[in-house]
């Protein structure tokens, strides 16, 4: 108000503006802060490259590498009947049953994405995939070893406003979207063998995609 002789109600307008626009955000009892800037690169091209799991590295902490401590926490895992939209990714049969990895990423303490993967139980029965800790590499290697070798990756990328709980989860302040990302794995013989639907807190997030033009 001082700095740019207005009245109140037109800071305030002002304000909420910018917090609709996901500029800024509010802190109860503390103020009105800008957003922090995107903190992470996810660079689709290279993120599932097979010399990050020969390195021991999943996806994403190859991603979040030189950025920030990544971790995970709320970790679920457990067979169940696959949903419609899983059973459909995977091409499996009605009532086929999955083992689900549900799971919430941290990157210095702070959550950022929440995930749900899914492998076909013929597949993941007896394997370390049905551990807390996957082993270096995560999924992706555990598959290959059991002689799946991965051949190419499909993402379909959306946006919406979180859930009550997404937003609880995640820890997003008002007004702030999420990315959501489902991708489905396809061995060499073109068979889908994963699949995970994550929901990305849109202001940690830069999705990079290079592709040739032919």
């Amino acid at each position: 108000m001082e700095r740019y002789a207005v009245a109140r109600m037109t800071a305030r307008q002002a304000l909420a503006l910018l917090k609709a626009e996901g500029l800024v955000v509010a802190e109860h009892g503390r103020g009105v802060f800008v957003r922090a800037r995107p903190v992470v690169r996810r660079v689709a091209s290279d993120r599932f490259a097979r010399s990050h799991r020969d390195r021991g590295q999943a996806a994403f902490i190859a991603e979040s590498e030189g950025v920030g401590a990544p971790m995970v926490d709320q970790l679920e895992v457990g067979y169940e009947v696959a949903s419609t939209a899983v059973r459909e990714g995977l091409a499996l049969p009605a009532r086929a049953r999955v083992l689900a990895r549900r799971r919430r990423y941290l990157l210095d303490e702070h959550p950022v994405e929440l995930a749900e993967s899914y492998i076909p139980a013929l597949l993941a029965k007896g394997t370390q995939m049905e551990e807390r800790n996957t082993g270096p590499g995560g999924i992706y290697a555990r598959l290959e070893e059991s002689g799946h070798q991965l051949e190419e990756f499909m993402e379909e990328v959306g946006s919406r406003m979180p859930t009550p709980e997404e937003r609880q989860r995640l820890l997003l302040p008002e007004g702030t979207p999420v990315l959501t990302v489902r991708r489905v794995a396809y061995d060499v013989e073109g068979v889908p063998v994963e699949m995970t639907d994550t929901v990305k807190a849109a202001p940690s997030y830069v999705l990079e995609y290079r592709f040739p033009a032919r």
